[in-house]
C-alpha cells in the first residue's frame, strides 16, 4: 500500500509541475490574429472518421462555393489534411500524429469532421480524444456553441472552458487495484479569466445583457469555487451586464423549463458541465446533428459538429443519411471567425430557407434524404440568393 501512495504522490507532483508550466504559457499568449490584414487565410480541412467524411463533403463543397472568388484571388487557401483518421492514429500510436499536427499548425482556421475515440474495453490502444488533444496542443480555450429556437424565444450562446477541468487530466489518474481510483480536475486563474473575458466581450459586442455562470461550487469548493469567484471579478468590468450564478443541476432543469428559457442569453461554464449542458441545449434545437461549435484561441481556431462519429450509423449502413447541418453550422461559424460575416449570413439564410420549406429533410433513416441530397439542395438555395 505504501508503494502505491508513494507512486501516486510522485505522479501528482509531476502533474502539478506540468500545470504550472501551462499557466506560464497562458500568461505569455500573444494577440489574436487580424483576418482583415492576413493573406492568405489558410483553412485546414480534416474529414475525420465514421460519418465524418459523409457530412464533411457537403461542408467542403459549400465552403468552396462561398469562397470561390477569394480562393481564385489568393486571399484564401484551402488545405486538405489527411491522417486524422482512427486507423492512422492507431498505426502511429499517437492521438494526433506529429506530421498531422505540424500541418494543422500551419493553418489559421480548421474545419474538422467527427473523430472516433476508442473505448477503454475496445481491444485497441486507448488513445485520448483527438478533440481534447487538439484543444490542448493548439490552446483552443473557448468552446463556443450557439443554440437558437425562435419559436421558444431561445437565443443562447455557451462559452465552455475547453482546456481544463476533468478533461485536462482525466486520462492521468491513479489507481490502487482492488481498492480505489482517483482522477484529477484542474482550474487555473489564467484559464478561467480568459474564458470569462471571452464570454463577457461577446455579450457586450452582441448587445446581450445577461451572462449566467454555471458551476457546482457548493460541492467542488476549490476548483468550481475559483471559477465562480474569478468570473465575478471579470464581470465587474462589464457593469452594464447582469450576472447570475447557477448550479449545474438546477441549470439543466432550467433549460427545459418554458418559463425560464427566454431569460438566458450567454453562459460561461467549466469544461465538463459545458459538454453536458450544451448537448441538452442542442436537443431543444433539433438534436446534436443540428449544432456546430467553435474552438478558439489567440492563434488558432477549429470548427466542428458537436456530435461524434456515429459508429452505430455506419454499422447499420446509414452513414449516407447522416445530417450535415451540424458541420454546416460550424462552417458558418468559421466564416464569421475569419471576418466574412456576409458569407456566413448567406449560408445561415440558405439553411433557414431549406428548413422552412421542408422539401429536403435528413432524418438519419432511409425514410429521409441523404446528406448529399441536402447539400445539393442547399447549393440551389445559395444560387438563388
Amino acid at each position: 500500500m505504501e508503494k502505491y501512495i508513494e507512486e501516486a504522490a510522485e505522479h501528482f507532483k509531476k502533474l502539478y509541475a506540468e500545470q504550472l508550466e501551462r499557466v506560464a504559457r497562458m500568461e505569455q499568449a500573444g494577440e489574436a490574429l487580424n483576418f482583415k490584414e492576413l493573406k492568405p487565410v489558410i483553412i485546414g480541412m480534416c474529414p475525420g472518421d465514421g460519418i465524418g467524411p459523409v457530412i464533411f463533403k457537403e461542408a467542403e463543397k459549400t465552403l468552396k462555393y462561398l469562397l470561390k472568388a477569394e480562393i481564385e484571388e489568393g486571399k484564401v487557401e484551402i488545405r486538405n489534411i489527411d491522417g486524422l483518421t482512427l486507423e492512422n492514429r492507431l498505426a502511429c500510436g499517437q492521438t494526433i500524429p506529429d506530421e498531422v499536427l505540424a500541418q494543422l499548425k500551419e493553418c489559421h482556421a480548421i474545419l474538422k469532421g467527427p473523430t472516433t475515440t476508442p473505448q477503454a474495453d475496445s481491444g485497441v490502444k486507448n488513445l485520448e480524444s483527438a478533440n481534447v488533444s487538439l484543444r490542448r496542443e493548439l490552446d483552443l480555450f473557448a468552446n463556443v456553441r450557439p443554440v437558437n429556437v425562435p419559436d421558444k424565444q431561445i437565443d443562447w450562446t455557451f462559452f465552455r472552458e475547453n482546456t481544463e477541468g476533468e478533461y485536462a487530466l482525466g486520462s492521468k489518474g491513479v489507481e490502487m487495484p482492488g481498492k480505489l481510483a482517483f482522477d484529477f480536475k484542474v482550474i487555473t486563474d489564467a484559464g478561467t479569466r480568459r474564458i470569462a473575458k471571452a464570454a463577457f466581450e461577446f455579450a457586450r459586442n452582441n448587445h446581450k445583457n445577461h451572462v449566467a455562470i454555471v458551476t457546482k461550487a457548493n460541492i467542488m469548493k476549490k476548483t468550481d469555487g475559483k471559477f465562480l469567484s474569478i468570473c465575478k471579478e471579470v464581470a465587474a468590468d462589464y457593469p452594464e451586464i447582469t450576472v447570475t450564478d447557477w448550479y449545474v443541476d438546477i441549470m439543466s432543469a432550467n433549460l427545459i423549463n418554458p418559463d425560464m428559457q427566454s431569460k438566458f442569453q450567454v453562459f460561461v461554464l467549466p469544461n465538463l458541465y459545458g459538454d453536458i449542458i450544451t448537448d441538452e441545449a442542442a436537443q431543444l434545437q433539433g438534436g446534436v446533428g443540428t449544432a456546430g461549435s467553435a474552438n478558439t484561441g489567440s492563434r488558432y481556431a477549429m470548427f466542428e459538429a458537436i456530435h461524434g462519429s456515429a459508429p452505430r450509423m455506419i454499422a447499420e449502413g446509414l452513414g449516407d443519411y447522416a445530417n450535415p447541418c451540424s458541420i454546416l453550422k460550424a462552417t458558418e461559424m468559421l466564416l464569421r471567425h475569419i471576418d466574412m460575416a456576409d458569407k456566413a449570413d448567406k449560408l445561415a439564410m440558405a439553411m433557414a430557407a431549406c428548413e422552412k420549406e421542408g422539401k429536403v429533410a435528413v432524418t438519419g433513416t432511409r425514410e429521409g434524404n441523404t446528406a448529399a441530397e441536402y447539400g445539393d439542395y442547399l447549393l440551389e438555395k445559395l444560387n438563388e440568393m
